[in-house]
């Protein structure tokens, strides 16, 4: 069952729409205003949001903007529910990325086929290109035909690197760009006193090393196994042939590209203006969420503390500090290398 989020301040209009969505067979979160709505989105991930533009506290624009930098919130569809249609406001919906509008008052039937379109939008994009390695061989098989299968089959062989284990070097001419079937991998600078910047965490299911294929210039940084980890090696050639020759896979591949910049433009701006405090909170969450595994309530992410110092980008004295003061707030535990997140709440909200 697809949850649906309703933020509408109107009482009337908010607990009609919601029978009607129940009627439908959606679980409905509903809100009075933007505020209380993203709290509830923060809690209770939604498929989908309905979500009124003219609102107390918080409106429908606010909203949007918070799902926009959010990245466990901003691929979720949004709807907007507006009382007047001026093409300025259209307009400024669109550009910062509302999926659709509907002018109150609407029909039933446009409001459910709405909704049924974005989420089969969503469905069919997420089964198209799903980060493992059988669609990966379906997508070779699809966009290069003209190539020799054979040795495509040879090429992209299951390499086991062991844990810190170079993958590639900073300055290295990009031959091929990897797909992480098991295990972690970590990309790093470093400066000329020896110290590591993290610029890239990777879980299994993801791809790595494409954006210096796609730039066309040496790799800026080094990748490194955090654990014994399996990869697969895609050639050079092979990738660049695929990407030209397939539209659907460029797209995607351009919006992977889009999203490392945009975490890596987000990374520096928390270095530039947050505290360590705020900055370790949020890697921790980030951390925690990119390897938690599902229904494991009890997880707990094992990095060194080195590591752990060169994402947040402090020294390992700092995080050492910070990490104990979390520790006596009650919002970690520690027990050796491993942390275990109690209340990622508290540290969301973390400003000083």
């Amino acid at each position: 069952m697809k949850t649906i989020l309703l933020i509408e301040d109107s009482d009337d209009i908010r607990e009609t729409t919601a029978e009607i969505l129940e009627l439908a067979n959606y679980k409905v979160l509903t809100a009075e205003n933007g505020k209380i709505g993203v709290e509830i989105a923060h809690q209770n991930k939604p498929d989908l949001v309905v979500c009124d533009i003219m609102m107390p506290v918080l409106d429908g624009y606010g909203v949007l903007h918070i799902f926009s930098q959010n990245p466990d919130l901003q691929n979720i569809p949004f709807i907007f529910l507006t009382a007047k249609m001026e093409r300025s406001d259209l307009r400024k919906g669109m550009d910062m990325g509302a999926d659709d509008y509907l002018t109150k008052p609407f029909q039933e039937i446009e409001l459910l086929k709405a909704i049924e379109s974005r989420l089969k939008k969503i469905e069919t994009l997420s089964k198209s290109f799903k980060n493992t390695q059988e669609s990966l061989d379906k997508l070779y098989q699809k966009a290069t035909q003209h190539l020799d299968l054979s040795s495509l089959s040879t090429d992209r062989k299951v390499n086991n690197i062991k844990k810190k284990q170079l993958i590639y070097s900073e300055g290295d001419e990009p031959i091929r760009f990897f797909f992480l079937k098991s295990g972690k991998v970590k990309s790093y600078q470093s400066n000329r006193d020896g110290k590591d910047f993290i610029t890239g965490l990777y879980n299994s299911g993801d791809f790595f090393g494409h954006i210096s294929i796609i730039e066309n210039t040496e790799y800026r940084e080094s990748a490194e196994a955090l654990e014994d980890s399996e990869i697969i090696g895609i050639p050079k050639h092979d990738f660049l042939e695929l990407i030209t020759r397939n539209q659907t896979v460029s797209n995607q591949f351009l919006k992977m590209l889009a999203n490392d910049i945009q975490e890596k433009e987000k990374q520096l701006t928390q270095m530039a203006y947050n505290s360590i405090r705020k900055r370790t909170a949020d890697a921790l969450i980030m951390l925690s969420k990119k390897y938690k595994i599902e229904g494991d309530d009890k997880f707990a992410m094992k990095i060194s503390r080195d590591d752990l110092a060169a994402v947040v980008g402090t020294a390992t004295e700092s995080l050492i500090r910070t990490l104990s003061d979390f520790k006596a707030e009650k919002l970690i535990e520690v027990n050796g290398s491993e942390i275990r997140v109690i209340d990622e709440r508290k540290l969301a909200d973390l400003r000083g």
